[in-house]
């Protein structure tokens, strides 16, 4: 047996094995502890809980969650003009969280609104392409410009 010379808590080991709890990052065992694997699970299933219609206009923000891991609030982002739609369907989406985990995981839904602004993102993503194109036209190798040409237009297609 030995002790961990430069930790805090002087804990007794065999050598060699340690619990599997002490071996995790300090910030990750505060996100597990917190349920962070259930606000993982909400973001990556939120197209299959929430359906395609609601997908599109929102997306979970955060999760509060109360000392019990029971009865948190998710805080939804949604695109401005689309509120009234998931105000409409905040029981439908608690009822689809809950019975996905199997037991009330989410006891209030709050919502928070945000502006989508894709007219700029189109304009500044119009202008890098066509200076790409500039540079993709003085490059010497056929082959090579097809191919980035080809690149170019399945990233614009996104």
């Amino acid at each position: 047996m030995h002790y961990r010379q430069n930790n805090k808590e002087r804990k007794t080991y065999v050598q060699g094995l340690r619990s599997f709890g002490s071996i995790l990052p300090r910030g990750l065992r505060g996100v597990l502890k917190k349920s962070g694997y259930n606000y993982s699970e909400i973001i990556s299933k939120w197209k299959e809980l929430v359906g395609e219609e609601i997908s599109n206009c929102s997306y979970p923000k955060s999760i509060k969650m109360s000392g019990n891991n029971k009865d948190g609030i998710l805080i939804i982002a949604v695109k401005r003009g689309n509120e009234i739609t998931l105000e409409y369907s905040k029981n439908e989406i608690m009822d689809k969280i809950n019975s996905y985990f199997g037991y009330q995981l989410i006891k209030e839904i709050k919502l928070l609104n945000f502006n989508a602004k894709t007219k700029k993102k189109n304009k500044i993503k119009n202008e890098f392409s066509k200076n790409l194109e500039k540079k993709i036209e003085e490059i010497k190798s056929n082959n090579i410009k097809k191919s980035l040409h080809q690149l170019l237009k399945a990233a614009k297609n996104e």
